[in-house]
């Protein structure tokens, strides 16, 4: 049987996607930035994490799933095939809060 390791996102900009939502989930955060990593990084001409191509989220707590966002050049020729159904106490509160940060209401629905 098969578990989940980790869940990726296709993104034109990886950083920015893993910056929402590492403000939008508990107990997740951008992985850091290490002089390894730094390292790796140069080497393949990238100076700067911003343009990293693929930037994972991971649990503050070691929890799985981590969450990456990679990046992909091309404009989006079907509908996003990933989606985090989220849940909370209060539902309003939650929407003006992810609201802030940029997200965009697609649906509403009751349960």
């Amino acid at each position: 049987m098969a578990s989940i390791k980790d869940i990726v996102f296709d993104s034109p900009h990886p950083a920015s996607a893993a910056r929402f939502w590492a403000q939008a989930l508990d107990d997740y955060e951008i992985a850091p930035y290490d002089e390894e990593e730094l390292s790796r990084l140069r080497s393949l001409g990238i100076d700067d994490p911003e343009n990293d191509p693929t930037v994972p989220l991971v649990g503050t707590d070691g929890k799985l799933p981590r969450i990456f966002f990679q990046l992909v050049s091309e404009a989006k020729q079907v509908k996003n095939r990933v989606h985090l159904d989220l849940s909370t106490s209060d539902a309003t509160a939650e929407v003006k809060r992810l609201r802030a940060l940029g997200a965009t209401v697609q649906a509403e629905r009751e349960g």
